[in-house]
């Protein structure tokens, strides 16, 4: 975690919490007056409402070109792809430029993976096939090691599709466990306030900063829930904007209307909850015996579903965002309580399992294939859990380790 934050650069405040451990931070986004508020007031609960945490260096990165500060211009949203200056982590700026100025990255575009391909007589990796998707031909790219990173999903599909007589259900997939075991964070529950006293208070610009604050898992910690198995977080914010979205619902037109719009721009605030969804063997991936991409390959067929855990905790979510917002004395705009619907964080894990057990498990700790030595699965794939923070510093960090040990064990000959 220390090298991926030092590397790509992570602005956050230390808050000494265990389940929410601190990182290399530079400085912090400064909270809004709305959110300092409701930090302030939510110390009588025992929460904390941290500045949110974000792969945005505020500080510059001496040792990337690529990237500059963020100088809080607001342009997080304008720009097709994100921050037009690379502040905010993106991965062609962030590892794919530094690496190729190395001189040991060769990048194939326009190549769609189909296939990893298996040694007959060793049963290893031995490298891949893929379609130039501008072409339609196929090709196939030799290796010593194959590490996938294509995503959860990807990654699933491609070792499902890898069948071979030694690996007839799919490369790696002796367990039965490839495309099983999916995890996300649920979303939907949440709130939206106003605070009163910044009604009619001057702008700030507000906008210019990639997130408001993040309230940190606070249920299953010491005292346990009757109702539900481990916990949720949420991720809020508040401030002057740019454009008021609220000027879409404000009734009314001419000079009064835009009055009002402005008067109330800075006192809105609303926060949403990421909670956790349990792994289970039967929220799972696989093959769609009938549909194919354009490219002609099969794709994923999706049995996922929320179970009764999810649901409560959605419940749990949307009451206890109301209790906070009213404990600090923000008038409740609107509550939502619905879930939305699976997949809407993005944040899809678990269809590789890491463990001990190559009975129960696909990965081993440095994400190695238990079935197959020189097959790496480097993505969200390898988590046993989706926790309720964002996975992709996890997922960054497991990679490193991963590709460390790769390296050593190459070098000894073991790949």
């Amino acid at each position: 975690y220390d090298k991926v934050d030092l590397y790509l650069g992570i602005s956050g405040h230390p808050e000494n919490l265990p389940w929410l451990p601190d990182g290399k931070f530079q400085k912090p986004n400064k909270l809004t007056a709305s959110e300092l508020h409701l930090r302030e007031t939510l110390k009588g609960m025992g929460r904390v409402a941290t500045p949110y945490r974000a792969g945005v260096t505020t500080e510059g990165l001496k040792h990337n070109k690529y990237r500059s500060r963020c100088y809080g211009r607001g342009a997080c949203n304008r720009h097709v792809g994100g921050c037009d200056i690379h502040a905010a982590f993106d991965s062609p700026t962030g590892l794919i430029y530094p690496a190729m100025d190395t001189g040991y990255l060769t990048l194939r575009t326009n190549a769609t993976v189909y296939q990893v391909d298996v040694d007959k007589n060793t049963g290893r990796a031995s490298g891949v096939s893929f379609i130039d998707t501008g072409t339609g031909k196929t090709y196939q790219a030799k290796g010593k090691a194959v590490v996938l990173g294509a995503s959860t999903l990807e990654s699933a599909r491609l070792m499902l599709l890898s069948k071979s007589s030694q690996h007839p259900g799919g490369i790696g997939n002796s367990s039965g466990h490839v495309g099983h075991n999916f995890c996300e964070h649920i979303m939907g529950p949440g709130v939206t306030g106003l605070v009163k006293d910044q009604i009619g208070k001057a702008p700030t610009l507000d906008d210019g900063k990639p997130g408001g604050f993040y309230l940190p898992r606070f249920r299953n910690l010491k005292e346990k829930n009757k109702n539900f198995l481990r916990g949720y977080g949420f991720e809020g914010g508040a401030g002057s904007r740019m454009f008021p979205s609220h000027a879409f619902e404000t009734p009314g037109y001419g000079k009064d209307f835009k009055k009002q719009v402005r008067d109330y721009s800075g006192a809105f605030i609303e926060m949403g909850g990421f909670g956790e969804l349990l792994p289970r063997y039967d929220n799972y991936v696989d093959i769609d015996p009938n549909v194919k991409d354009r490219w002609g390959v099969p794709v994923l067929r999706m049995h996922i579903k929320f179970g009764e855990n999810e649901k409560n905790m959605a419940k749990d979510m949307a009451e206890q965002a109301k209790e906070m917002f009213e404990h600090a004395g923000i008038q409740i705009i609107g509550v939502d309580e619905n879930l939305l619907t699976p997949g809407w964080s993005i944040h899809e894990l678990g269809t590789a399992r890491m463990g001990n057990d190559p009975r129960k498990s696909v990965l081993n700790q440095f994400q190695q294939s238990h079935d197959v030595p020189n097959l790496l699965v480097v993505d969200g794939s390898s988590h046993v859990s989706a926790s309720c923070q964002n996975p992709t510093w996890t997922i960054m960090a497991l990679a490193w380790r991963s590709c460390d040990h790769l390296a050593e064990a190459m070098k000894k000959g073991e790949v």
